[in-house]
């Protein structure tokens, strides 16, 4: 399938607003692709896909991973929005054709990063959370940083997200976690 075709048929399956998300999504990675050298095909084809199991309840999601047989850990249980990603994959691959693993793994560590990301991950995971649809505290600063230095991007955008998800009371997936702390002991083995 192509872009065009990907666009029409994901049109139909998630809401309009999710739509223009996605859409936004798509422009953001591509225009992170150009800055970072990555390849843009694959960042608006993972970008417009990126949410593409985004909107189904929480029941709908389990099922789901029971049906592609996928791990589901107790963080994931507890908050199964988390599964949208890893769901969103299997999606991507089912409905729309997607063979290629970099697009597939992009779309599947998007909403919790996770350690060691390659670059089509970390502009997938980036672009999701600084697209102009985004308006919260510190999202200018994190849309600055993008252009400059995504690592550094990457780790301000986790800690706003892990300090807003300790304000809420809920639980921190350990793939964010994990994203954060390879982030800093690579910034850090750099500088010394």
């Amino acid at each position: 399938m192509v872009l065009d075709q990907i666009k029409d048929k994901i049109k139909l399956n998630i809401k309009p607003s999710r739509y223009i998300h996605s859409e936004n999504v798509m422009e953001a990675a591509k225009n992170l692709a150009g800055i970072y050298g990555a390849n843009v095909d694959k960042a608006a084809i993972a970008g417009i896909l990126h949410d593409c199991a985004k909107g189904r309840t929480a029941k709908e999601l389990l099922s789901l991973c029971e049906k592609f047989d996928m791990h589901v850990d107790n963080i994931e249980k507890r908050q199964p929005e988390l599964l949208h990603g890893p769901v969103g994959a299997f999606i991507a691959e089912m409905d729309y054709g997607i063979k290629d693993e970099e697009i597939l793994n992009a779309i599947r560590v998007h909403t919790t990063g996770k350690e060691d990301m390659n670059i089509l991950e970390k502009i997938v995971f980036l672009a999701d959370y600084i697209e102009p649809g985004r308006n919260f505290p510190g999202v200018c600063e994190i849309r600055e940083w993008a252009c400059k230095d995504i690592d550094r991007a990457i780790i301000i955008a986790l800690d706003t997200t892990i300090k807003y998800v300790i304000a809420m009371g809920g639980l921190i997936h350990p793939d964010s976690i994990g994203a954060r702390n390879y982030l800093l002991l690579q910034r850090a083995n750099i500088q010394n």
